[in-house]
This record gives C-alpha cells, sequence and structure tokens, in this order.
C-alpha cells in the first residue's frame, strides 16, 4: 500500500512539473525580472493590443507633421514646390534610415522595451519643440500660412530651430518603429501553434493600427492645418504621442522580452575573417567537417541554431576546423575558441541570411519611390485641382484618407477571402508566400503611377494655363485622385504587410529588429531616391526656356510624363524581382538552444521554408 501511494505521488508530481512547464513561453522570452515569461501572465493579445493603440496614437502624431509638411516648407517658409518635395522625401528617408541606430540599439544593447521607451520619449520632446517654433515665431505675421497669407522672412535661428525640431522628431519615431513591430510580435510565442497564427495575424493588424492612426492626422488635423492653424496641428500630435508614452509605459509588468543579443557588426565582421585567412582552405561537400557547438550550447544564448546551406561557399571556411583555430591566453573566451578563426555553422548562415535578403530588399527600394509620392508630388497635383465642394475646401492632403481606408478594406480581403480561397486551390495551406504578395504588390504599384500619369493628363486638359500660383488651378475635380490613392493602398497590403512578416521572419533570432528596420530602410532609400529622381528630371527636362516637368506652376509642367517614368522604372524593377525572388533560398532552423535538458524544446526542427517559395 505504501508502494502504491509512492507511484502515486510521483505520478501527481510529474502532472505538476508538466503543468508547470506547460505555463511557460517555448520561445525563450523572460518576463521584466528576468525570469521566464509565465504565458497566462504576459504577452498575447494583453500586451498585443496596447501596443498596437500605442502605434496608432504614435502614428497619428508622426502624420499630423508630415502629412502637411509640403505645404507648410511652401506656405509658411516660402519654399517652391520642387524644393519641397526633395526637402520632405531627405526628411522622411532620415527617419527611417534612423530605424537602423533603432534597431542595433535593440538587437545588441537596450533591448526592445527600453529602445521603444527612449525614442517615443524623443519622439514627444522633438513634437514640444515644432509647436513651440511654430507658435513662438514661424507663423508670423499672425494668421498667415493658409493659402492666401504669405509668412514673412524668417532668420537663421528660426530656420535652423525648425529643422532641429523636425529632425529629433525623425529620430525619435525612426528609432521606435522597427523596435515597435518586432516587439509586438515578441508578444507571441511562435513555437506554440494558436500563438504562433497570432504572430503572422499581429503584422496586419499593425500595419492596420499604423494606417487608422494616420486616419484622424490626414482628415481632421489636415483640414485644420490647410486652414493655417498649423500650431494647433502640432500640439495636436504632441499631446498624442505623450498619451501613447503613458500606455506603453502602463503595459510594462505585462511584456515579454528577448535579452539583447551583443553587437551582430562583431559577429558579421568575425566570419568575414575567418573566411579570409582561410582562403586557401579546401572545402569538402556537406557540414560534417564544420563547426558546431552542442545542441546543449549555442554561440548567442537563447537562439536557435541554424541549419547548413549551399551557396556563398567562401563563407563556409570561417566554420572549417584548423589547429590554429584556439586562441592564446590572452584572447581565448569562455572556451577557448579564438572566434576570429573558427566561427559556428549558425554564425556563417547568419552572414548568409543577411546577403540573401539584401537582393530582395534591393527591389523593394523602388516601390517605396512610388510609395513617398504620396506625400509629395501627389498632394502638389491634387493642390492644383479644383478642391472645393460646394463651399466647402477639401485640403489636398487629406485625400490619403482614401489610401487608408483602401488599406482597411484590403487587409480584410486578403485575410477574410482571398487567402482562403487560394489556400485551398494552392497545396500551402497558409495561401500566398510573402514573396508573392510583394509581387503583387508592385504589379498594382505600376497600375497606380499609370493612373496618376492619366489623371494629369486630364488635369492639364482642363487646366488654366495663366494661373499664377496653382491653387485650383484646373476645373477637374480632385476626387479623381481617387484611384491613384485606393491603388496605392492596395500595394501597401501585399507589399508592407508581406515585408514585414517575411524580413521578421527570415532574420536570424539575433537580428529580428534589424529585419524590421530593412523595411523602414527601404521607404528612407525610396524617398531619397525619388529626391536624387525628381533632381535629375528637373535638371534634364530644364532647357531651351522649357519650366521642366515638375515646376512651380504645375500647369507649364509635364508630371504626367514623370508618372509614367515611374511606371517603366517599376516594371523594370518587377522583371529583377522575380528573378531575385526564384534565387532565395530560406533560413533553417534546428531549434532553440536555451540549456534546457528537454530535448524536445531545444532541438526542435524549425524551417520557414515554405513561406518563402515564389512559384507564381
Amino acid at each position: 500500500m505504501a508502494c502504491l501511494n509512492n507511484i502515486c505521488k510521483e505520478v501527481s508530481d510529474e502532472k505538476m512539473m508538466t503543468k508547470e512547464e506547460e505555463d511557460y513561453t517555448l520561445d525563450g522570452t523572460v518576463d521584466r525580472h528576468g525570469q521566464p515569461a509565465i504565458r497566462s501572465k504576459t504577452g498575447t493579445w494583453v500586451s498585443g493590443i496596447l501596443l498596437l493603440v500605442n502605434q496608432g496614437l504614435a502614428t497619428l502624431a508622426f502624420f499630423g507633421v508630415g502629412v502637411n509638411l509640403v505645404l507648410f516648407l511652401t506656405r509658411v517658409l516660402g519654399q517652391d514646390n520642387a524644393e519641397a518635395a526633395n526637402n520632405v522625401s531627405k526628411w522622411t528617408g532620415t527617419v527611417y534610415i534612423f530605424s537602423l541606430l533603432g534597431a542595433f540599439l535593440s538587437d545588441s544593447y537596450w533591448g526592445r522595451y527600453k529602445t521603444c521607451a527612449i525614442f517615443q520619449a524623443i519622439f514627444v520632446v522633438g513634437l514640444v519643440l515644432l509647436s513651440i517654433s511654430s507658435s513662438a515665431f514661424l507663423l508670423y505675421p499672425k494668421g498667415c500660412g493658409d493659402e492666401e497669407t504669405p509668412c514673412g522672412t524668417h532668420s537663421t535661428f528660426h530656420i535652423v530651430f525648425f529643422y532641429l525640431a523636425i529632425y529629433m522628431v525623425a529620430l525619435g519615431n525612426g528609432g521606435y518603429q522597427p523596435t515597435i513591430a518586432t516587439f509586438g510580435a515578441d508578444q507571441f510565442d511562435e513555437e506554440d501553434p494558436k500563438e504562433g497564427h497570432s504572430k503572422i495575424a499581429f503584422f496586419s493588424f499593425f500595419y492596420l493600427a499604423l494606417n487608422l492612426g494616420s486616419l484622424f492626422s490626414n482628415t481632421i488635423l489636415g483640414y485644420f492645418e490647410d486652414q493655417g492653424m498649423w500650431t494647433l496641428g502640432f500640439w495636436a500630435s504632441a499631446g498624442s504621442a505623450f498619451v501613447a508614452l503613458v500606455l506603453f509605459l502602463i503595459g510594462t509588468p505585462r511584456y515579454r522580452h528577448f535579452k539583447p543579443q551583443g553587437n551582430p557588426l562583431s559577429r558579421f565582421c568575425q566570419v568575414l575573417v575567418a573566411a579570409i585567412r582561410k582562403w586557401k582552405v579546401g572545402i569538402m561537400p556537406g557540414d560534417d567537417h564544420l563547426f558546431e557547438t552542442d545542441k546543449n550550447e549555442s554561440a548567442i544564448k537563447g537562439d536557435r541554431r541554424i541549419l547548413h546551406t549551399e551557396g556563398f561557399r567562401f563563407l563556409d571556411r570561417a566554420a572549417i576546423m584548423t589547429p590554429n583555430d584556439y586562441a592564446t591566453d590572452e584572447e581565448k573566451n569562455t572556451k577557448g575558441r579564438n572566434p576570429w578563426r573558427l566561427c559556428t555553422i549558425t554564425q556563417v548562415e547568419e552572414v548568409k541570411c543577411i546577403l540573401r535578403l539584401l537582393p530582395i530588399w534591393l527591389c523593394t527600394i523602388l516601390y517605396s519611390v512610388v510609395f513617398t509620392q504620396m506625400a509629395s508630388l501627389f498632394v502638389e497635383q491634387g493642390d492644383a485641382m479644383k478642391t472645393t465642394v460646394s463651399n466647402f475646401d477639401i485640403p489636398a492632403a487629406s485625400m490619403s484618407s482614401f489610401d487608408i481606408l483602401s488599406v482597411a478594406t484590403f487587409i480584410f480581403i486578403y485575410r477574410r477571402i482571398l487567402d482562403p480561397i487560394v489556400a485551398r486551390i494552392k497545396t500551402n495551406p497558409k495561401g500566398l508566400t510573402e514573396l508573392q504578395r510583394m509581387g503583387i504588390g508592385l504589379v498594382i504599384a505600376i497600375l497606380a503611377m499609370v493612373a496618376a500619369g492619366v489623371v494629369e493628363v486630364f488635369r492639364l486638359k482642363y487646366a488654366n494655363k495663366d494661373c499664377p500660383n496653382c491653387n485650383n488651378a484646373s476645373s477637374l475635380s480632385i476626387f479623381w485622385q481617387i484611384p491613384q490613392y485606393m491603388l496605392i493602398g492596395a500595394s501597401e497590403v501585399f507589399m508592407y504587410v508581406g515585408q514585414l512578416e517575411f524580413f521578421n521572419g527570415q532574420a536570424p533570432d539575433g537580428l529580428k529588429s534589424f529585419g524590421s528596420a530593412l523595411c523602414m530602410t527601404s521607404i528612407s532609400l525610396g524617398n531619397y531616391v525619388s529626391s536624387l529622381l525628381v533632381t535629375m528630371v528637373m535638371k534634364i527636362s530644364t532647357r531651351d526656356n522649357m519650366p521642366g516637368w515638375i515646376p512651380g506652376n504645375l500647369n507649364k509642367g509635364h508630371l504626367d510624363l514623370f508618372y509614367f517614368l515611374l511606371a517603366a522604372l517599376t516594371t523594370a524593377d518587377l522583371m529583377i524581382y522575380i528573378i531575385c525572388a526564384k534565387w532565395y533560398k530560406c533560413i533553417k532552423f534546428d531549434g532553440r538552444t536555451n540549456g534546457d535538458d528537454d530535448d524536445n524544446k531545444k532541438s526542435r526542427p524549425v524551417t520557414v521554408a515554405a513561406q518563402a517559395d515564389f512559384r507564381v
């Protein structure tokens, strides 16, 4: 009887231990105290929804400045259309360049929570300074900055103060954006089937929150700013950013965290140096002769090992073991291995992964050139059309609300209608892959540029050629811009949501924020390329007394030709993208190495190859 009681007690203890193990997340996340995250008390949609609201409010604040910045530069600072469009492109590009800084600090040293908090604080300070500058000295004389009343000249100090403020906004928002996307995804355990599905859905809802957050900016704030009430718009943005920061801090006890993994640049350089040092060493087929840590360990604690892949075979030399691979007493690490001579397969594959992502990333830059036209030339085009309905004046910048409505509509159509239909037709139960969706986004972007060019042809046909300032310079209604905005919105759902999922899923564990930052930097370089393209077009087309394609008075230019040029360039980019997508090989994980004794946890094969297939 005593023996039976002992057996029952042991079975009961095993059940309790199993129950306790099941309560913890399986992906290596921890709570704010650094302890393993308990599934029921951390993360999931409780944290996810809070971060989505935070993203919506922060986006409202950002677009409260960005959506009408081109008009602020022309009406308040007196810049012409081409100069203002270039300055907006450079500023927007800088926003996303700062995303690399945020991703680096997040992955390497600060962690995602601390990075989000610090950059959001900088964002709030920048918006407050911008509000102070506009109310104190930029909007002078009082009431200037609308369509009719020009503002006076400004001192160098005033201009410098203004640019300091908007570039602090760029720094804060840029460093925050890629980190918050990845931090939100961290709240879902991808090792759990139910939470893994929620993690994929999170990126769609994240992009939807981003667009819904900008809806208020593009409509209500856009209207007040168009009427010259810039100070009201900027202070409303500052208030929204402050509320977003407070909500983010309120959720602190609930968040799940991944610990920062150290400087990825050093790991990257170690592979290159080790491979160069062994450039004479022969490479044999397979990976049996390549170095990897035991499955209980990892070169980066908490990361999954990455399986060896073919391609970039020169880098495999970094993992070939030779007698000189162990360090001296002065330079050796805890294992006695010199990481500048011998790297793990996972470390080599981390470099290969980044190199494989780069061609796909480069192909997305030209799409961002198309996307950035919404904040610049689309607004200038709309401002030169009939913007009045009865006695109500429609701000040109508010037309981007149709882009937002299109994003919301097509996210619903894709998630609830298109994706299930494709999943039934195809063998892949997950429907269209990320690479396929990004290709569809490029096709729709081409159609958007063609639509914008056709609208401009008809705008010029009904234009008043003698219009001195190009306000209401055509009898063609601004509502003819709706198709081009709707097409851009549809393309975003396929391109940018697919991009977020693709780069986050294909990035190694220690570079997740960097994966999200790739999305942001493609937008950044797209803005810089747009600025360069506008400059080149104006330089080439302005000759023999011709004002160029994009002059101050659009009625004397050929904006339609610029749109058709973008359509042609995007078509060429699509062809290159298809080749790169077919060449791409996906990352393959071999379970997470977290030091557990449970082999099911630490060595579960994980592959995301099916997600990146590009069979059209």
